[in-house]
């Protein structure tokens, strides 16, 4: 399919995992795709893997809590291909500390990459998105509905991440569609310290009783994205192989 032919998508967080997942899910639809991140190396590597493939993509370096890097990305976005039509922000870090042991630059910091973000970029991309009657999808987290230890500032920055995309999508109606995918136990790299044990723990915890992959979170990316969902906004598309309706007790 080339359901994205003629259109430019901009990801963030794309030198891996679900970001660099989706670029190359919308690359292989025929978008144009400008990757962001700040892992140089790996980004650049991802975007020449796509040119390699036949894909169109360009990678450019931003600090998506930095509003001067989203501004020159706008810049380098035009001058590739033109108006961003699907923007899908991605970009996340993370923490593993309770409130109490967490320090306020760890909070800030957390807000910052996985909430401001989104902000940022609406904020940046507004115009084109609108002129191109475009598609925002923001990565969100089952954790912005469920609570697990050592998550605080990703629950809070998740959960006010679903809130902002709902509050968007009413904004923004009906040029721009906005929504949000919540993935579950998806396996990426950083997964890549966790012992099998604690793998396989997971696993069975969901309904479908294996880890995601990367790629099916970037089909619910892509779909979002098309105009299959073109009736589809301020929703919440759960990626999680039924992690969360699944309970052990009788």
């Amino acid at each position: 399919m080339q359901r994205f032919a003629g259109t430019t998508a901009l990801v963030t967080g794309a030198a891996s995992g679900i970001g660099a997942a989706s670029a190359r899910r919308l690359a292989s639809e025929g978008a144009a795709v400008v990757l962001a991140d700040i892992a140089d190396d790996v980004g650049e590597t991802v975007a020449e893997d796509i040119r390699r493939s036949g894909g169109s993509a360009l990678y450019v370096r931003c600090d998506v809590s930095s509003e001067t890097d989203w501004l020159r990305l706008r810049e380098q976005t035009r001058a590739f291909p033109g108006r961003v039509g699907i923007l899908h922000s991605n970009a996340f870090t993370h923490q593993d500390a309770s409130a109490r042991d967490l320090d306020s630059h760890g909070w800030d910091l957390e807000l910052a990459v996985n909430l401001k973000a989104l902000f940022l970029a609406t904020r940046i991309f507004l115009d084109d998105l609108r002129e191109t009657s475009g598609a925002f999808v923001a990565t969100s987290s089952v954790h912005a509905h469920f609570g697990l230890p050592g998550y605080p500032a990703y629950a809070a920055s998740k959960g006010g991440a679903c809130a902002l995309i709902r509050q968007l999508a009413v904004e923004y109606g009906p040029d721009v569609r906005f929504n949000s995918v919540l993935p579950g136990p998806i396996l990426t790299e950083v997964w890549d310290t966790v012992s099998e044990e604690d793998r396989r723990l997971s696993a069975d915890a969901t309904a479908l009783r294996r880890l995601g992959a990367a790629e099916e979170v970037a089909s619910a990316v892509a779909f979002l994205a098309s105009s299959d969902a073109a009736y589809i906004t301020g929703a919440e598309l759960v990626v999680d192989g039924g992690w969360s309706v699944k309970k052990e007790s009788k």
